[in-house]
């Protein structure tokens, strides 16, 4: 379980995550949630 923190995202942000996601749940027909589509997002721009 990862910390639980407090962010504001920018609106235009905030929609690009949220297409993500919903692209996620159409792919794989499950439950994606918004902090995975953060998180894996985060991973791919630090590496």
């Amino acid at each position: 379980m990862g910390k639980r923190i407090t962010i504001v995202l920018d609106n235009d942000l905030q929609k690009k995550l949220r297409e993500k996601q919903a692209k996620k749940i159409k792919e794989t027909n499950s439950s994606v949630s918004f902090s995975n589509v953060i998180n894996e997002t985060l991973r791919k721009c630090i590496r």
